[in-house]
């Protein structure tokens, strides 16, 4: 009886060292199908074969981007029906933002053997519903990519920062994102530019549909469908059901960083209006700006010129907890 279906991308970063561990634990457990893809372009194939063995669990094995493309696949393909499977991740790729919203952290064979100790009896309880980002460019007709966390104006700027002249250097990943904050620190709190720092945001005009817009210079731009925005926040917003797409927007203020960091902190953040923190919710969001371009999930997007970025939520798709 196959109980897990797992999907592995040998090519994401922390599968060059992990993954003969994962094969050998799939060869010493013979509920767990186990496939492995050399490109991304083959993930359609993939989940075609896997739906014929019915697997009662379906998990991740790969980076930001494999996730990304995984859901995108599941959403608008028809491998599984009207059956998708619930979907677990594991924590492996740089940030591992889905993987901790879900209660996957620590040593990835650590968290498949949670998955199958689930899967071995009722794990119903353990099923959480997630909407997720339908990411679209205007109205070029491309089919949307899907994600659960998007970054924009000054934190996608950090997340280039990081990407591209952090990890180079062969850090750990916490003392890279360590190195980004403090980065991010002087020349978005401090006003210090220099070209080893993340340059300066550009000007960016966010619209909810219904709500109105938000237009200016910002040092965060963050649109997710996670329970938790960031640093381990859960985000209240009142004004009831709104849509499942959580805002938060800070001002390039230093004073305004500092105020949604300590509310962050606090577990406060959206609890209260702060000067040029704003947190709203919505069903559909539109980027504008010069330069709009968004991190989703780790892969980077770009409006052309005079184009938006447009953003709905999607129904939701199940996935697993792994946390009590």
């Amino acid at each position: 009886m196959t109980r897990i279906a797992l999907l592995s991308n040998p090519r994401s970063t922390g599968n060059r060292a992990m993954l003969p561990r994962v094969r050998s634990f799939c060869a010493q457990h013979s509920e767990i199908f186990h496939y492995e893809v050399e490109d991304v372009d083959q993930i359609g194939a993939a989940l075609r074969t896997i739906a014929r063995v019915r697997p009662q669990v379906l998990v991740i094995n790969g980076g930001d981007g494999t996730v990304q493309t995984i859901l995108t696949e599941l959403y608008h393909g028809s491998a599984f029906g009207a059956s998708v499977p619930p979907v677990a991740v594991l924590p492996n790729g740089k940030t591992n933002l889905i993987a901790l919203d879900l209660g996957a952290v620590g040593d990835p064979i650590v968290a498949l053997e949670r998955v199958l100790e689930l899967a071995r009896g009722d794990f119903r309880d353990h099923v959480v519903e997630r909407e997720l980002i339908a990411l679209s460019r205007g109205d070029d007709g491309a089919m949307p990519v899907l994600g659960m966390f998007l970054g924009g104006a000054g934190l996608a700027d950090a997340m280039l920062y990081c990407r591209n002249k952090v990890y180079p250097l062969g850090l750990s990943n916490g003392l890279s994102h360590v190195l980004t904050l403090f980065a991010l620190f002087l020349s978005l709190v401090i006003g210090m530019r220099a070209a080893f720092l993340p340059p300066k945001p550009s000007a960016v005009k966010v619209s909810l549909i219904r709500h109105g817009q938000i237009q200016g210079h910002f040092s965060l731009l963050i649109v997710t469908t996670l329970k938790k925005m960031l640093m381990g926040t859960n985000v209240a917003v009142q004004g009831g059901n709104l849509g499942a797409l959580q805002l938060m927007v800070v001002d390039q203020n230093p004073m305004a960083l500092v105020r949604a960091t300590l509310a962050s902190m606090l577990g406060r953040l959206g609890s209260a209006k702060l000067q040029g923190v704003h947190v709203e919710r919505g069903d559909e969001i539109r980027i504008e700006g010069e330069r709009s371009s968004v991190i989703l999930d780790g892969e980077i997007f770009q409006a052309r010129k005079g184009q938006a970025i447009v953003l709905r939520q999607t129904n939701p798709l199940s996935f697993l907890r792994l946390a009590a």
